[in-house]
């Protein structure tokens, strides 16, 4: 465990300032993509709107939703059997809360995958500039390293930046669309429910 300490703490130092704030920016990122998986893997339904709003409908005894849809469309369905006006404005404005649920982090992970090569980029010119001036100066080795320090500086970064935007990209890509298939499905709650007739047991406004 020491070794590998050491040699995480060798490879920081020598990417230089920028190594900081990537490494800052790789915590919040995985923060944000694990946010968003834990929400998403409980909130889409496996099994068809319409099969849901039937099994919903015949069951005699309430039960706990299993997913966000399933809550989403048992409250559909009361607001449906309480014959509220305008159902589908109403519905919309329910499900406002889940969708803005389903988008949190979203713009922030995008936010860090676009930064993140440009700040490694941003590094390695930093390294090629130290890189240039040891040339100049002709120093082989130097207080910052000197060429080899500079050159591994360019390396590092740049290798850094794109280790945090390539995965954070793909799984974000990935949790997008599973994001596209529930606000689908929540989607298909509104008509399945404004479509179904259902006993009207009162009035809201």
């Amino acid at each position: 465990m020491q070794p590998f300490v050491e040699q995480w703490l060798d490879y920081f130092y020598a990417g230089g300032w920028v190594m900081l704030p990537l490494v800052l920016m790789t915590i919040v990122l995985w923060y944000a993509l694990g946010y968003r998986y834990a929400v998403l893997r409980s909130a889409r339904s496996r099994k068809p709107v319409r099969l849901l709003l039937d099994e919903h409908l015949e069951r005699t005894e309430q039960r706990k939703p299993r997913s966000m849809v399933e809550a989403a469309l048992a409250q559909a369905v009361i607001r449906k059997q309480r014959g509220s006006q305008n159902l589908r404005r109403q519905l919309l404005a329910d499900f406002w809360p889940l969708e803005t649920e389903l988008n949190r982090h979203r713009v922030l992970i995008r936010t860090i995958v676009t930064i993140a090569p440009l700040l490694g980029l941003l590094g390695t010119v930093g390294g090629m500039i130290e890189t240039f001036d040891s040339l100049q100066n002709m120093d082989l080795f130097s207080q910052t390293g000197g060429i080899a320090g500079g050159i591994s500086q360019a390396l590092i970064t740049t290798q850094f930046g794109l280790t945090i935007a390539i995965p954070g990209l793909l799984i974000n890509g990935m949790l997008n669309k599973r994001r596209d298939d529930i606000a689908l499905q929540l989607a298909q709650v509104i008509d399945a429910v404004e479509v179904k007739q259902l006993r009207v047991t009162g009035r809201v406004g």
